[in-house]
């Protein structure tokens, strides 16, 4: 099978980052924004669920979250690395410590090379700081001058003040990546996946980029403060928040440069022009837009809805308003290399949308989360038995939100962005409505059917054979990789 409208590409980019609000793009991400202008911006593209492990089995796998065992990560089907992989594509994947998305996991399947640089810290303070990236990152910037004077004694440039989001290394892999697909002969397809993380918590950008995206009104004991009150679990006050999502920017800065400096390497390659660029948040980020931080489990327009381009040679820079779902993601990648989609693939290949301007039909698009005690809760659920779950369906208007105990909201996106004052039901045409309904009907269906048992169900595909995502089962580097993260 060819790609719609035209030959395969030579290759196809998939970067994905953690926490990417739809919002994200603005002036400070010139190289993120140009993709946009350059490709097809999907401006309703809805990811499977409020964090990783319930959105990446859409992104990386073949279907849904919990769609045939009780714990996140791909389904037994052919993962979208799989799938290329037996075509005869070349598979690299670099995920910048992420634990959910580690062989553990199952998401090594199918790559050639897979890199996703858990901690090897030996040492209690190593380990500490892996732990504790925040601190680890004051440490790095307080140590900035005596590191780089001795660096200089060494002959040799320290460029960044911080790194605790494994950007640099990540950035060096990928790269690496790209120079040995450069020099296949036969000129072999190839899929590069790369996975950032600095624009997740506790967002420890280097000083440089804060100063950028606030004219330098935000400066280092502005910083300090705001994480503390953050970590300390402070009530966060305006000036406060101002100052996390200026973290937050200044972090999805950081992010633009590194994405330049790939793009840069795949034109001196001469790829560029011949490869599917391809960017996708995998969920986004609360900044108290509905009374939270972060990403817990709820289904709102700022968790859910996220950046999502496709630069495909040939095709036509536009932007699409209609509903999508991440979940079109792998066969949008096999179709751009030629290669045919599995049966298995829940998704379809948007190359219609982008080549030929077909308005793709997948509404009403939902997602999914599971909510323990409170909203808050710890451990947040990494299983189907550990909670409840709510489901929400989206279309270009609507937005149908069904909590734990089956109450339903509805939001009229259009007057209400927001999301903020529930319209009602005699809101909403009763065909707009019905089809909402049965959406997210269809989408508890999906959910493996695990009885009494929902809290012990295994995957095949986790590197253990086990694959549940309970602390005590995980590796100790995961662990203090999740718990880095927050997840505890």
């Amino acid at each position: 099978m060819q790609s719609v409208g035209g030959s395969p590409s030579r290759g196809v980019l998939l970067i994905t980052v953690d926490s990417l609000r739809a919002d994200a793009l603005g002036p400070h991400t010139p190289t993120l924004r140009g993709l946009a202008r350059r490709g097809t911006a999907f401006e309703t593209a809805i990811a499977g669920g409020n964090w990783t492990p319930f959105s990446f089995p859409d992104l990386l796998g073949a279907r849904p979250v919990f769609s045939d065992a009780s714990t996140p990560g791909p389904s037994a089907d052919p993962t979208l690395a799989e799938a290329l992989s037996t075509a005869g594509v070349r598979t690299a994947g670099v995920n910048a410590g992420n634990g959910f998305l580690t062989p553990h996991y199952g998401y090594d399947r199918g790559f050639d090379e897979f890199e996703s640089f858990l901690d090897g810290a030996r040492t209690p303070i190593g380990r500490f700081l892996t732990t504790h990236p925040t601190v680890n990152g004051w440490v790095q910037y307080l140590g900035w001058p005596l590191g780089n004077a001795a660096a200089k004694l060494r002959g040799r440039e320290r460029r960044h003040a911080v790194d605790t989001s494994h950007l640099h290394a990540l950035e060096r892999r990928a790269l690496g990546s790209i120079e040995s697909f450069a020099g296949d002969d036969g000129d072999r397809p190839f899929f590069l996946w790369i996975h950032y993380m600095d624009a997740h918590t506790p967002y420890v950008p280097a000083p440089r980029h804060v100063k950028a995206v606030t004219d330098g009104e935000v400066g280092s004991l502005q910083t300090l403060l705001g994480h503390l009150r953050a970590g300390l679990g402070k009530e966060v006050d305006e000036e406060t928040l101002r100052t996390l999502r200026a973290l937050y920017d200044a972090s999805v800065r950081q992010i633009d440069e590194s994405v330049s400096r790939v793009l840069d390497e795949l034109k001196a390659t001469g790829m560029r022009e011949d490869t599917t660029v391809i960017l996708a948040g995998d969920h986004g980020e609360e900044f108290l837009d509905h009374g939270h931080l972060a990403h817990y489990p709820k289904l709102y327009d700022e968790l859910v809805r996220v950046p999502f381009v496709v630069d495909h040679p040939g095709a036509p820079a536009r932007t699409e308003e209609s509903a999508v779902p991440l979940r079109d993601v792998p066969p949008t990648v096999c179709d751009a290399l030629g290669v045919e989609s599995p049966a298995a693939f829940a998704g379809e290949s948007l190359l219609p949308t982008i080549r030929a301007e077909e308005r793709p039909d997948r509404d009403p698009v939902t997602s999914l989360a599971i909510r323990g005690e409170s909203v808050t809760s710890q451990p947040i659920p990494r299983r189907l038995g550990d909670g409840t779950p709510l489901v929400a369906a989206r279309t270009r208007r609507w937005s149908y939100v069904r909590g734990p105990d089956g109450a339903v909201e509805l939001f009229d996106r259009t007057a209400d962005p927001g999301e903020s004052d529930d319209a009602g039901r005699e809101a909403v045409p009763e065909e707009a409505f019905a089809a909402l309904e049965r959406a997210a009907d269809d989408r508890l269906a999906l959910l493996y059917d695990a009885g009494e048992d929902a809290g012990d169900g295994g995957r095949a595909g986790g590197a253990d054979g086990d694959g549940d995502g309970d602390g005590d089962d995980v590796p100790d580097a995961i662990g203090r990789r999740l718990e880095a993260l927050g997840y505890r």
